[in-house]
């Protein structure tokens, strides 16, 4: 599946979205460790990280390859600031319709519009893969990415009130919201 698209941010630059690609391996493996460290939001903290370099250069050729799973950067600058994507749930017959999406953005670019953008693009490319549909899950805390979520369309279907538990702040209620496609 490809993507590609120039956007312009809310601060007049340019942001290229677009297929993340082998090569992106070592900037996208940065790119997790920085944002897993600079929000308690995400499902994991850079210690946890499970790829190393090879691995993340492997998985984005992976992604860039398949025919319905994307992996989609968000470049400023020269300068990966952003990751999205959408997996298949399952590949039997009934999980199938279903894709997981997941989005981080570096904290010096929330506000300038990548997040809605990356979300708009991943919801684009889950419909031109066939998926009925878009799932994901977010603190019930994380008020800017709920609000972001409802606007695309997102509603919340269930509450996990011990979904995560973090080191900073102990449990965190989960919301799990499904897009129809």
């Amino acid at each position: 599946m490809r993507y590609d698209q120039m956007i312009t941010l809310k601060n007049g630059k340019v942001c290229h979205l677009r297929n993340g690609m082998e090569s992106d391996g070592q900037a996208v493996f940065d790119n997790f460790n920085l944002t897993h460290g600079e929000t308690d939001y995400l499902l994991s903290y850079p210690d946890e990280n499970s790829f190393d370099v090879v691995q993340e250069s492997q998985f984005l050729k992976e992604k860039a390859e398949s025919e319905n799973e994307i992996e989609i950067v968000a470049v400023v600058d020269d300068a990966i600031v952003g990751t999205a994507g959408i997996g298949a749930i399952g590949t039997k017959y009934k999980t199938r319709h279903r894709a997981r999406f997941g989005i981080s953005v570096a904290k010096g670019y929330w506000g300038l519009g990548i997040g809605q953008a990356l979300t708009a693009a991943c919801i684009e490319c889950a419909r031109n893969a066939g998926y009925i549909q878009l799932e994901l899950d977010v603190v019930a805390d994380n008020v800017r990415a709920l609000s972001m979520y409802k606007k695309a369309g997102f509603v919340g279907f269930g509450r996990n009130p011990k979904g995560f538990l973090s080191r900073i702040a102990g449990f965190q209620e989960v919301i799990y919201m499904r897009l129809e496609l």
